[in-house]
């Protein structure tokens, strides 16, 4: 026995004496450089940037791991105690490392394979694990890993409090799902910030850490109950609960609040634009002060221009108007020659992407509402995506630039491009332009423009129609631009000089090349959404031209000013402010009683507005947009190939597909007494010097000396210019218009002779 003992006496020693060796190496670096307490002082968490609304409100983050820092006295005493309860009810006993624990584990869990007694790691050497990760030794990595955390353990406790080491800990232990952090972990679970937190809610989120997917509420929350009531009993155990406490919080309901703003945010083309704007402000100042800034890393907090609760009201309107709008569109496509069309702008886009169409597992069913996979053919998924209704949205302060709604499209996910940047033909929506020009020329409201049929436009085989195909008498400026009448405009545009539209056109904002074409009133043209609200404003705010901005400050995580918009821009006079005010009555005039009187009659929008609609050749684009001297706000709607479209203009009008998304957001926004006040302001009159100005009928007949002048008149009118061929880009619009309907003009002897009725 003695001789046994002396053996055993002796190993232990040679063991004690390797193990002092093997920490030793690792405590000198022999398994790789141990951070000093300078590196420790000088670590940060790659940390969120966040936006927020202009009120203040989550939009959403960028980042490489979604983390946002808190300091300890934002957490709420509840939580920390439920983290020491469960996970090192000695933290403020030891140094970095529990002896007790470490027998503890050695003896239970090694030597008697009790697994339920707990692990052997305190919240400091967990802290260093989270902080360095772990490499890989081979069959000694466990032991080194170990050590090594043990060492950087006590070094954490020399270097940092108990409660800067608690709060690091929450900061950077990992819940799963890209979520690192306690603060990112309430948000995605339960909404709010960890300082709102309740008991029974901290216990989910501490629960998790045990299993981060296995205890994931929302994957698994009959888990992660059973493992709140854990945690809870452990605070019971410990005297964080009394009793009756504790065993009220157990037999709650799980209940959590999810957002993922990763998935589907409420603004999420929004943020797209937001962040490469952000990245341009950020370059600027590196080129001025020397200090670069990581969006994705440095936890910013940028405050944006929007408001939250309108882009909900918009992205509300999407959700119901285009829902039902794809339904009747499918319904249309779904028949034989509706199937061959749309099979046929499939075969098209899937050569023009060079795509195969044979078979593929994993091919996506693209729909509005949601992403189908299955079995399907490439052709198939291509044929359901063509037939996709794509929207855009946006709504801005014309006075200064301030984005205040941006939908972009019709999900993120499955439709990234944004829609508020894509470029169509204006159609109607070009008219005010035209009107604008016009009067800056010396055109009067009152002016009478003929609404006879024309037959030589100087491009073969074309000429301007109204929508109803009536034709004959008279209309005035305002009459048209009301009833978005298209012979009269062209008759208009044919009086206008072209360089004084073209200039116009450049200063209210838009990029395209306006060409002197006979089809440029029709609205060949193209803009995109942006562009057509930045144009717009020129009306609503007395003559100006704007620039749209997103962005009201960048600061840093403690409250630093790192970038501010003082709100202060360089506008340009571009109208005259008789011309904005004759503009105003008019436009206002077409949602009073014209082409977009559905917005009051239909859908109870009683907020003071002008506006226009445009609805492109054969419906393959809807436009509508509303303003007021303090908001703007626009839409367009069309598949993405114009050869996909609505049969008939009862669906595919401006009107009837574009008008609906806006008259909806506004109606929500009316029944917010607070915002709408805050938003909308008096739609102005026409001061008393104009009013004579736009008295006078929308429409007459021919006197009888204009019947007897057009009897010599020859029965074609000539192109000015000469002959002209238009590219397949400059195709004439087609407009709505709710214009009263008179007869197609009949000669002037046979009204003068034929027998009445």
């Amino acid at each position: 026995m003695k001789k046994i003992a002396t053996i055993i006496l002796t190993l232990a020693f040679i063991g004690l004496l390797a193990g002092v060796a093997f920490y030793m190496a690792v405590y000198h670096g022999a398994f790789g450089h141990l951070q000093t307490k300078q590196e420790l002082l000088n670590y940060n968490n790659a940390q969120a940037s966040i936006v927020l609304s202009a009120e203040g409100e989550l939009l959403g983050k960028y980042f490489s791991e979604n983390r946002t820092n808190v300091d300890y006295a934002e957490l709420p005493p509840h939580l920390v105690n439920a983290l020491l309860a469960t996970e090192d009810i000695r933290f403020f006993r030891h140094k970095g490392f529990d002896t007790r624990s470490f027998f503890r584990v050695v003896v239970k869990t090694i030597m008697l394979r009790n697994r339920s007694a707990g692990g052997g790691s305190t919240l400091t050497q967990q802290l260093a694990k989270n902080m360095y990760g772990r490499r890989n030794y081979g069959i000694i990595t466990i032991f080194v890993n170990k050590v090594k955390e043990i060492i950087l353990a006590k070094r954490i406790e020399s270097t940092f409090s108990k409660q800067e080491i608690l709060t690091l800990y929450l900061n950077t232990v990992s819940f799963g799902e890209n979520v690192y952090g306690i603060e990112a972990a309430a948000r995605r679970f339960f909404n709010k910030e960890v300082k709102d937190l309740k008991i029974e809610e901290g216990a989910v989120l501490i629960a998790i850490l045990k299993a981060n997917n296995y205890y994931n509420p929302r994957l698994y929350p009959q888990n992660a109950r059973r493992r709140r009531n854990v945690v809870l009993a452990q605070m019971k155990k410990y005297e964080f609960l009394t009793p009756e406490e504790a065993d009220s919080l157990m037999n709650l309901p799980l209940l959590q609040n999810y957002v993922n703003y990763e998935a589907k945010g409420p603004a999420d083309y929004f943020l797209y634009q937001v962040k490469a704007e952000a990245r341009d402000i950020l370059q600027s100042v590196f080129a001025q002060s020397g200090k670069l800034w990581t969006i994705e890393e440095d936890g910013l907090v940028i405050t944006t221009t929007l408001n939250l609760e309108l882009q909900n009201y918009a992205n509300q309107s999407f959700a119901e108007h285009l829902k039902l709008m794809q339904e009747r569109l499918n319904r249309q496509y779904d028949t034989p020659s509706g199937r061959k069309a749309a099979a046929a702008v499939a075969d098209r886009e899937i050569k023009r992407l060079r795509m195969t169409a044979r078979a593929a597992d994993t091919s996506l069913m693209v729909f509005p509402d949601s992403v189908k996979k299955g079995p399907v053919t490439v052709r198939d998924s291509m044929i359901n995506a063509v037939k996709v209704l794509q929207a855009g949205l946006i709504a801005i302060d014309p006075v200064h630039g301030d984005v205040k709604a941006w939908v972009g499209g019709i999900d993120f996910r499955t439709q990234p491009f944004d829609q508020i940047l894509a470029r169509r033909q204006l159609a109607s929506t070009f008219k005010p332009v035209l009107y604008a020009a016009a009067l800056e020329q010396g055109f009067k409201p009152c002016d009478f423009l003929d609404n006879d049929s024309i037959t030589d436009t100087g491009i073969e085989g074309w000429s301007p129609e109204n929508f109803d195909h009536s034709y004959g008498g008279k209309y005035s400026l305002q009459g048209a631009l009301v009833h978005s009448m298209n012979v009269p405009t062209y008759n208009l545009y044919m009086n206008t000089d072209f360089g004084k539209l073209d200039t116009l056109w450049q200063k209210m904002g838009f990029s395209y090349t306006l060409n002197n074409y006979p089809s440029v009133p029709m609205g060949t043209a193209e803009a995109n959404l942006e562009e057509v609200v930045i144009a717009y404003s020129v009306f609503a705010n007395g003559g100006f031209k704007i620039n749209p901005r997103s962005i009201i400050s960048i600061k840093t995580s403690d409250g630093q000013v790192i970038w501010e918009d003082k709100g202060k821009q360089e506008t340009e006079k571009i109208l005259s402010d008789s011309t904005v005010q004759l503009m105003r009555a008019m436009l206002r005039r077409v949602v009073t009683g014209g082409t977009g009187a559905s917005l009051g009659g239909l859908y109870g929008v009683t907020l003071p507005f002008g506006g226009k609609t445009g609805t492109s050749q054969d419906y393959a684009d809807a436009w509508f947009t509303a303003f007021n001297p303090s908001f703007v706000i626009a839409s367009r709607v069309g598949a993405s190939s114009p050869s996909i479209h609505f049969s008939n203009g009862a669906y595919g009008s401006g009107s009837a597909l574009a008008l609906p998304l806006v008259a909806r957001t506004l109606r929500e926004l009316q029944k917010n007494k607070e915002l709408s006040k805050k938003l909308i302001s008096q739609y102005p009159g026409v001061p008393e010097y104009l009013a004579s100005e736009l008295d006078c009928p929308d429409y007459r007949e021919l006197t009888f000396f204009e019947e007897v002048i057009d009897i010599f008149r020859n029965v074609k009118r000539p192109h000015p210019k000469e002959s002209v061929i238009i590219p397949k880009t400059e195709r004439p619009g087609r407009s709505d218009t709710t214009a009263p309907s008179p007869e197609k003009k009949k000669s002037f002897f046979r009204r003068l002779f034929e027998k009445k009725k």
